[in-house]
């Protein structure tokens, strides 16, 4: 039975916050902090979603710059916002890397301040990786939230480390489900929204983020229910330009069909369109 229910965030270039990414009830935002340190329109409208209730995650820029943000300004613009997490910096397909680290940045976050939980991103290059780094931060103290990231490329279904709704059903199946952390998706994958309708089986699953429905729609094409989801080769959410206003409406559908493979009852508030 699918009851549980996973909270979307839409990613979506600055100009179109109000459009697309506003949320009511507001719930959980992922934020760039190399946006949030320079655009002050962004900072101001994340630091409202905060004061309306949501919870702002921020990201440490390595996916859009290649490179992690120091901790001093990472803790700056946790602060920016009112942010309660920071996710720490990852190496793609390297567990050993990716520990190392998150260990640094944590270390250097603490000696900064202990105000915000620390979220790991679980990357490994194959499953007896997974497994141990899974196991690693799992046990770390300073680990407060681990973000599974999707599964993009083709990949064995039984494969760990390449197929996310397997890693979660392995860490149910066996009672690796630790308590005291909070569970997130970082992205749609390669089945998109259709992912999250097998992912709601897992109440300790709370989050997902994602820009392709709003990528999608500003290309003119229809995230369907039932699926089939197809992904062509699409621009990076910063490189998208300007959206025609007639795609408005097809973003916004998109967005919904999403919500509701989440099971999520959020909306974009009519006020704010």
């Amino acid at each position: 039975m699918t009851a549980n229910s996973i909270d979307f965030s839409v990613i979506a270039p600055p100009d179109y916050l109000e459009t697309f990414v506003a949320q009511e009830p507001a719930r959980v935002h992922h934020v760039a902090a190399q946006r949030v340190l320079s655009d002050a329109t962004y900072r101001a409208f994340f630091r409202r979603e905060a004061e309306h209730g949501a919870e702002i995650i921020v990201d440490n820029g390595v996916f859009d710059l290649g490179h992690a943000l120091p901790a001093a300004d990472l803790v700056s613009a946790a602060r920016a916002v009112d942010a309660r997490e920071i996710i720490l910096p990852d190496v793609m397909r390297d567990g050993t890397a990716t520990i190392k680290a998150s260990d640094e940045a944590a270390r250097e976050i603490h000696d900064l301040s202990d105000e915000f939980r620390l979220c790991i991103v679980l990357h490994a290059s194959d499953d007896e990786e997974w497994l141990r780094c899974y196991d690693y931060f799992a046990s770390s103290d300073y680990v407060g939230a681990i973000a599974l990231p999707a599964s993009r490329r083709p990949a064995p279904e039984e494969q760990l480390c390449r197929t996310r709704w397997t890693a979660t059903r392995y860490l149910e199946d066996r009672g690796l489900v630790n308590d005291r952390i909070v569970y997130r998706l970082l992205g749609l994958g390669r089945t998109g929204h259709l992912e999250l309708i097998e992912q709601r089986e897992h109440e300790w699953i709370t989050s997902v983020d994602g820009a392709a429905p709003v990528i999608l729609g500003a290309m003119g094409i229809a995230m369907l229910p039932g699926g089939p989801y197809e992904k062509p080769s699409t621009p990076r959410i910063e490189s998208l330009g300007p959206i025609p206003e007639d795609r408005f409406d097809l973003i916004r559908r998109n967005i919904e069909v999403v919500r509701e493979a989440a099971g999520s009852s959020v909306r974009i508030p009519e006020a704010r369109s």
